[in-house]
């Protein structure tokens, strides 16, 4: 087995972890932000960590009323000058917290007298040196270049932070009971080679979600791109609709991810637009009669909360781009010209 699916399958056990072993740190880092009542939130991150961020520009404007934004790191490291960030709660996230444009953004917080915070899985890493607090993902070492189970932790943190922040005990519990949610995702989506063989010759994909599985979409898009070397663009079918579906034609295939919430119903909507244009549906989804339409049906355990559900609805999706890789000769673990730390600017 090879160290991404192993990572994929130790995805339970490590959100687990975080969230008894950091609720504690988290609820310290939320009483700090409420004593700096920050006006909004400013996201540093890359790669897998980036949509992370876009997760949590749902997550925190929904349940706790906060505006996010993504950073724009190389005004700082590049240009040499960058927009005020006083005011702001300034959160780093980092797998490797190595670097240095993401680290430049903490830095440029600290001097403006912002609270910074540094989520990664390395504590001792420049990035936390750099931050006031730091929030470990405690995810285990993760050997694979393509990131999944620092993904979800990065998910993971951001949905304790953001409960913490609000007080509502009903929000750990609900995220309690998360690592049983992934665990069976994991188990009812392990035999995708058949699924996948019909796409051993794909070349394009689109990736669709909307909501916060806005993030959803352009994680399972960077797996498909690393391990598979096709080309996958994310869309919010909102996006999708205003130009780019005319590219859609018969036989063209599209991955929707769909799990039951306020979305659902639109995503849905779009996917009778796909079934018009004859395209190839694989659907991720808990709705029996989305994935009965579907060309191809990623089972998703039932009763996930919506603000939780990008926790749980990636998993299909890595273990989607795994197998692709698989059928399509390619080594998951060794994707050309990537090594597993990249150090911007």
């Amino acid at each position: 087995m090879s160290h991404v699916e192993t990572e994929i399958r130790e995805q339970p056990e490590a959100l687990a972890r975080l969230f008894t072993g950091g609720r504690a740190k988290a609820e310290e880092i939320a009483g700090l932000i409420r004593a700096r009542a920050p006006r909004y939130v400013v996201i540093a991150a890359r790669g897998s960590s980036d949509n992370a961020a876009r997760y949590a520009q749902y997550l925190f404007g929904a349940h706790n009323r906060l505006p996010v934004s993504l950073a724009t790191p190389s005004l700082y490291t590049i240009y040499g000058t960058g927009p005020s960030l006083a005011g702001a709660l300034v959160i780093g996230v980092s797998q490797s917290g190595r670097s240095p444009d993401i680290v430049a953004v903490l830095e440029a917080g600290r001097r403006d007298g912002s609270l910074t915070v540094a989520i990664t899985n390395e504590p001792g890493s420049p990035l936390a040196q750099a931050a006031d607090q730091v929030l470990p993902l405690a995810a285990g070492v993760e050997r694979a270049v393509a990131a999944t189970k620092t993904y979800s932790a990065s998910l993971g943190a951001l949905a304790m932070l953001s409960a913490a922040l609000e007080g509502d005990p009903a929000r750990f519990e609900e995220l309690a009971r998360v690592p049983g949610l992934v665990q069976a995702a994991i188990d009812a989506n392990t035999a995708l080679a058949d699924k996948v063989a019909r796409y051993r010759y794909a070349e394009q994909f689109v990736v669709v979600g909307r909501g916060f599985n806005y993030s959803t979409a352009f994680e399972v898009a960077l797996k498909m791109k690393e391990t598979s070397y096709l080309v996958a663009e994310p869309y919010s079918p909102a996006d999708l609709l205003h130009g780019p579906v005319a590219m859609i034609e018969r036989g063209f295939p599209a991955l929707v991810i769909a799990p039951s919430g306020r979305v659902l119903a639109d995503l849905a909507s779009f996917v009778g637009t796909l079934e018009e244009r004859h395209a190839e549906v694989v659907a991720i989804s808990d709705d029996a009669s989305l994935l009965a339409r579907a060309t191809v049906g990623l089972a998703l355990p039932p009763s996930v909360p919506e603000w939780l559900s990008p926790i749980v609805a990636v998993v299909p999706g890595q273990l989607w781009a795994v197998a692709l890789a698989r059928t399509r000769g390619l080594d998951p673990d060794r994707p050309r010209g990537l090594t597993k730390v990249t150090e911007t600017l």
